[in-house]
């Protein structure tokens, strides 16, 4: 391989714990009831544009969206600070650029704090390119953010991968025609990334140098 299109949360960084948090703390703060922990996890890697509806206890009106994410928003930056990469995946990509492969990454997140994420752990200029949720016109598995990036970059899909701990990752590099690598050390369901059939697994991100 040698375009690499990785994911965040549960990829790059281990964002469980700080994801969960401030869900639940949002939709208490909003009146909602607390999704709980596995509920959460489950839909990492959609955006809160999609997810928070299928959480909800009840449906939301279009006046409740935006108060919701602004909130969630502010409980995650208060805690993000707690979000630590996953051990071997700094070196790993350093030896990655180092032969030479062009890495970039397709997340959820907002380009934003997407950007602050990867400064906070030390991968801020790693990456030739980013594509957050607020760059696409359809999201995960939409194949949208790989689509511009090998479109603007003049890459070969046969010579891509999309790494990911999600299905949504995994169906979104489907949907787009390029290999996909299953980040099984930070999969939430393990079984249901498993038999949605990715090119490759990785059980760590060391693994990243054999595919």
């Amino acid at each position: 391989m040698q375009n690499f299109f990785f994911d965040f949360d549960g990829t790059l960084a281990d964002t469980r714990a700080v994801a969960v948090t401030a869900t639940q703390k949002a939709f208490a703060a909003k009146g909602l009831t607390e999704p709980s922990d596995d509920v959460v996890a489950g839909y990492m890697g959609i955006p809160i544009e999609v997810s928070f509806d299928k959480m909800a206890d009840r449906p939301l009106t279009a006046a409740e969206h935006e108060p919701l994410y602004q909130e969630f928003r502010r409980q995650y930056g208060l805690a993000d600070s707690q979000i630590k990469i996953f051990d071997g995946m700094a070196d790993t990509l350093a030896e990655l650029k180092h032969r030479g492969a062009r890495l970039f990454v397709v997340s959820s997140k907002h380009s934003t704090p997407l950007q602050r994420n990867l400064n906070q752990i030390g991968l801020g200029a790693t990456f030739e390119a980013l594509c957050g949720s607020d760059t696409v016109a359809h999201y995960k598995p939409a194949p949208d953010g790989i689509l511009n990036l090998l479109d603007r970059y003049d890459l070969q899909p046969e010579q891509s991968v999309m790494i990911g701990d999600a299905i949504y990752d995994i169906q979104m590099g489907q949907n787009a025609h390029v290999n996909t690598a299953a980040a099984m050390y930070g999969a939430a369901d393990p079984a249901a990334v498993r038999a949605q059939q990715p090119t490759f697994f990785l059980e760590h991100p060391t693994d990243l140098l054999t595919i």
